[in-house]
């Protein structure tokens, strides 16, 4: 019996030291795995428009640059990028998106994005004629970079639709956020 259990411990170590690599005596893990964010971001706009209910027919939404949850003034090359890939899916299941960066009317912080969450939604969003805005939110955690996304009626703030996604934290999700991460 007790040859068993001695076997037991030895076989559980050995799986889950197997996961790990020996270089130089130190322990390495195996890198995450590149995701591929496009086919990822593509999937869960899909999904967020075919959950939405109450989008206005043909009328113009905006998307804003997605901003850092714990700061909603600033965003990060991952922000500007994912709100960018939402809104080509919001293009490709047939909804009217704006260009906002073609306006003249709209101040840009070139480093920064087209900011829009703030407590008048309905202001900002009028002077473009939006019926909706896209906006986004992200957090980072250890090993993921957590998305929330909604649609937001721009006249009373009603959530339409709104999607959440988990992306894993590769290098190149990495390098897109900001160096203080």
């Amino acid at each position: 019996m007790y040859r068993v259990k001695n076997f037991a411990v030895a076989a559980i170590a050995c799986v889950l030291l197997s996961a790990c690599a020996s270089q130089g005596g130190a322990p390495t893990f195996a890198a995450p795995q590149e995701v591929d964010v496009v086919k990822l971001m593509n999937a869960s706009a899909a999904d967020l428009v075919a959950n939405a209910s109450g989008l206005p027919p043909g009328g113009p939404i905006i998307a804003a640059t997605f901003v850092d949850i714990d700061n909603l003034q600033q965003s990060s090359t991952l922000g500007r990028t994912l709100a960018e890939m939402f809104a080509t899916g919001l293009v490709r299941a047939g909804l009217t998106v704006m260009e906002v960066k073609m306006r003249d009317s709209l101040f840009i912080r070139e480093t920064t994005g087209e900011l829009i969450l703030s407590r008048d939604i309905r202001r900002l969003s009028a002077s473009h004629d939006a019926q909706a805005v896209l906006i986004g939110t992200y957090a980072q955690a250890e090993s993921m970079v957590y998305l929330n996304v909604r649609i937001v009626r721009s006249s009373d703030n009603v959530v339409l639709g709104a999607s959440n996604v988990q992306l894993p934290m590769d290098k190149n999700i990495r390098a897109m956020l900001s160096p203080a991460w």
